[in-house]
């Protein structure tokens, strides 16, 4: 294999009408975030180490592209961008007191080997709220993703919403270390429900706690079927997270857009550092989310800023698939041609001016010698 030609795997190059409608897609969503108020940060492509921990950020260091400095400092490519709009809060408003509302778009990279076929480097274009605990707030978050998703064409799709401390609560009520619980969340959330019930079995859990935990890690429904949810527990923990999700929807009738929004309390993430209301974006045509995101609480704090926080990530590649396979994409427009010789290159030129000036996209292309 030519290595000077072909790309590593998990990245490659895009260009065409797919970087075409890549860029539309981009502007659509930069444009609605603008509307609700936020405003753009744009924090670097590597930071260091520790701003992504595993303690919080729940991402393995073997999964990090890592490098060194000058210094020795041990450098990483970001994997996810809210530790970093997280540390640029807690550097640049530490006083603020008032809402703080950014957003940004850019790559991530994830040196995982278990991703085959996927991508290592993505864009992601997200919105982060911070110093708003309110259920207001987790609310305008998904109404925003909601006209973020329609903005780009889309149509068919549901935010599936759960809450962080749900799970934790069962585990709470059933006595599991903080290590086991972190454990069987990750085995959950990647769907792997024997190696999870094995995990509890070792950690000594009742066949009937496990039967729950499973039964709860798999529920989807709607607003009538969440309530059902708190006949299972007994934890004020996890009975209050239903409470908070059932008022977000209540507040999200209000926005009219009920229809996209479904339930999900088994809804699990490998990230830590998720506190609250967690919600997915789904639609068909592609296996993973299109978007992605919760409240986060406790994170700002690990940079020295107390405040709570909520916000999301649009996966843009992942939207941009189920655009073109659902061929909700636009049509390219179309470049127009205009041939010149030695001899025309004046006139040719004249006219090329004024269609540009009219907004069309013109090609100048010389043929050769009169």
């Amino acid at each position: 294999m030519n290595r000077d030609i072909h790309t590593p795997d998990g990245v490659r190059d895009v260009f065409g009408r797919e970087l075409s409608e890549k860029r539309r897609i981009e502007g659509e969503i930069r444009t609605q975030m603008h509307r609700y108020g936020f405003q753009d940060i744009k924090p670097p492509t590597f930071e260091y180490f520790d701003v992504f921990r595993k303690e919080w950020s729940g991402i393995s260091a073997k999964d990090l592209y890592k490098f060194f400095d000058k210094e020795g400092n041990t450098l990483v490519l970001r994997p996810d961008f809210t530790p970093q709009i997280a540390r640029c809060v807690s550097k640049f408003f530490p006083d603020e007191g008032k809402p703080i509302r950014l957003c940004y778009e850019g790559d991530t990279f994830t040196n995982a080997s278990e991703l085959q076929g996927k991508l290592k480097e993505t864009t992601q274009m997200g919105a982060e709220l911070f110093s708003d605990g309110s259920v207001y707030a987790d609310a305008e978050m998904i109404a925003l993703l909601v006209d973020v998703l329609r903005s780009t064409g889309l149509k068919d799709f549901q935010i599936s919403i759960g809450h962080a401390a749900f799970f934790h609560g069962i585990c709470e009520e059933y006595g599991l270390a903080r290590e086991e619980e972190d454990a069987i969340r990750a085995l959950i959330a990647d769907n792997n429900y024997f190696a999870a019930e094995k995990k509890m079995l070792d950690a000594g859990i009742d066949e009937s706690y496990r039967e729950i935990l499973l039964k709860i890690s798999d529920f989807v429904g709607n607003a009538e079927e969440l309530l059902t949810l708190r006949g299972m527990v007994k934890n004020e923990t996890s009975l209050a997270a239903i409470d908070r999700i059932k008022t977000v929807y209540d507040v999200l009738k209000v926005y009219g857009m009920q229809q996209y929004v479904s339930f999900d309390a088994g809804m699990l993430t490998r990230h830590h550092y998720y506190t609250g209301i967690t919600f997915e974006a789904y639609t068909y045509g592609v296996g993973d989310a299109i978007a992605k995101g919760g409240r986060y609480d406790t994170l700002p704090e690990r940079f020295g800023l107390r405040t709570p926080a909520i916000g999301f990530a649009v996966m843009v590649d992942e939207l941009l698939n189920a655009l073109f396979r659902q061929e909700l994409n636009r049509d390219a427009e179309e470049v127009k041609t205009v041939t010149f010789d030695d001899a025309s290159f004046a006139s040719a030129l004249e006219e090329v001016r004024r269609l540009r000036e009219a907004g069309e996209k013109v090609s100048l292309i010389y043929t050769g010698k009169e």
